[in-house]
C-alpha cells in the first residue's frame, strides 16, 4: 500500500526518480529527474567525456566537426549538430538552445570556481535540467568519468574507461619520475607564440603532470600574453605549440633565432586531430599529450613508447573508431610533431 501511495504521489507531483544522485566538484547534489538518454555538454572537455562513455547520448558538439576531423568518427557522430558552449571563452549557447535540445542532463568539466558553480545552479533553476560541474584536471579524469557514468546510467562503460586511464597515468608518472634532467619548456600559443600560462594552469597541465620545468611558471594562473623580451630572458630549451602558423614562422624570424630552443631545432607542434593532444580542448584527450611530450622531454624514459599504438588504443576507447594507418601517418608525420 505504501509503495502504491508513493508511486501515485510521484505521478501527481510530476516527480520522477532515475539515476543515482552524485555530488559534483562544487559540492552540489545533482540528481537527474529521469532516465538519462540525452546529455548536453556545456564545453568541449565535457563533450569528449560524454561521447567516450555513451556516444549515442551526446545531443551535439559545442563546435561542429570540421572536414579534417570528420573521418576520425563514425558518420552519424561526426554529423551531430553544433550547439555552442555554455561556459568558457566564447560561450555561444543559451538556455533556449539547451531547452530545444531536450536534454535530460547538462554536464561541464573544467574549472570549478564559484562563478562557474553559480552559472550551473542558475541554468539548472531556469531550465529544470540537472547540471553537473566536474573537475577537468588530468589527475581527476578517472573520478570524473566514474561520477559522470553514475549520472548517465553507464557505470560499467565509465568504469572501464576510468580504470584504463588510471593505469595509463600511473605508467606516465613512473616513467617521468625516473627522469634526472628536466629541460626548460615554453608553451607558446597563438600565431605569434606569445600567449602562455603559469604553473597550475589547466592549459599547461601536461607539463605539471610530467614534472617538467615551465619557463612561465611564475606567470599568473590562466592564459597570459608576454612580451617577446621575456621569452628571450627565459631562453627555453624546448618550445611546444599548438599553432601551426607559429611553428612555421618561428624558423624564419631572426628574433626567435636567439632563443636556444629555436637554434637547437627543438620547437614542436602538437598533433591536433580530431582534438588536440596538448591542449584544445583541455580534456581527457591530453593523455595522448602526456605520451607525446614525455617522448620529447625525456627520451631515455619514454623512448620505447609506441605513439601509434597509444593513439590507436585511445581513439578506439574514447572516439569509438580506431584510426587507419594513413591517419596515423598524417598525425605523426606532420612537420614539427616529432624530431627529424
Amino acid at each position: 500500500m505504501r509503495v502504491r501511495l508513493f508511486v501515485l504521489l510521484c505521478f501527481f507531483t510530476g516527480t520522477a526518480y532515475g539515476q543515482s544522485a552524485v555530488i559534483d566538484a562544487t559540492g552540489r547534489e545533482v540528481r537527474p529527474a529521469a532516465k538519462v538518454e540525452r546529455v548536453f555538454a556545456a564545453g568541449p572537455p565535457a563533450s569528449v567525456l560524454v561521447f567516450a562513455i555513451a556516444p549515442d547520448k551526446l545531443v551535439g558538439w559545442t563546435r561542429g566537426m570540421r572536414p579534417n576531423e570528420v573521418p576520425f568518427f563514425e558518420e552519424r557522430y561526426a554529423k551531430l549538430p553544433e550547439l555552442g558552449r555554455l561556459t568558457g571563452r566564447g560561450d555561444t549557447a543559451n538556455v533556449e538552445v539547451v531547452l530545444a535540445a531536450k536534454a535530460d542532463l547538462i554536464v561541464d568539466a573544467g574549472g570549478t570556481v564559484p562563478t562557474l558553480a553559480d552559472l550551473a545552479a542558475s541554468v539548472q533553476r531556469r531550465t529544470g535540467i540537472a547540471y553537473a560541474l566536474f573537475d577537468g584536471r588530468i589527475e581527476a579524469t578517472p573520478a570524473t568519468l566514474r561520477a559522470l557514468g553514475r549520472l548517465m546510467g553507464n557505470e560499467r562503460e565509465a568504469e572501464l574507461l576510468a580504470a584504463w586511464y588510471e593505469n595509463a597515468l600511473t605508467e606516465v608518472r613512473q616513467r617521468s619520475g625516473k627522469a634526472t634532467f628536466h629541460p626548460l619548456v615554453y608553451y607558446g600559443r597563438g600565431g605569434a607564440g606569445l600567449q602562455t600560462a603559469g604553473k597550475g594552469s589547466i592549459t599547461v597541465e601536461v607539463l605539471d603532470v610530467l614534472g617538467a620545468r615551465n619557463a612561465a611558471a611564475e606567470a599568473r594562473a590562466g592564459l597570459v600574453t608576454v612580451p617577446f623580451e621575456q621569452v628571450i630572458l627565459w631562453n627555453p630549451e624546448v618550445i611546444l605549440t599548438t599553432d601551426p602558423n607559429f611553428w612555421r614562422s618561428v624558423w624564419g624570424d631572426p628574433r626567435w633565432r636567439a632563443v636556444k630552443a629555436v637554434s637547437d631545432k627543438r620547437v614542436y607542434l602538437s598533433p591536433h586531430l580530431p582534438f588536440g593532444w596538448f591542449d584544445f580542448p583541455p580534456g581527457a584527450n591530453r593523455l595522448l599529450g602526456l605520451w607525446w611530450t614525455g617522448k620529447l622531454l625525456y627520451p631515455a624514459e619514454f623512448g620505447d613508447v609506441d605513439l601509434r599504438a597509444k593513439a590507436r588504443e585511445f581513439h578506439r576507447r574514447f572516439y569509438h573508431r580506431e584510426p587507419t594507418a594513413a591517419q596515423l601517418d598524417a598525425l605523426l608525420r606532420e612537420p614539427g610533431v616529432l624530431p627529424k
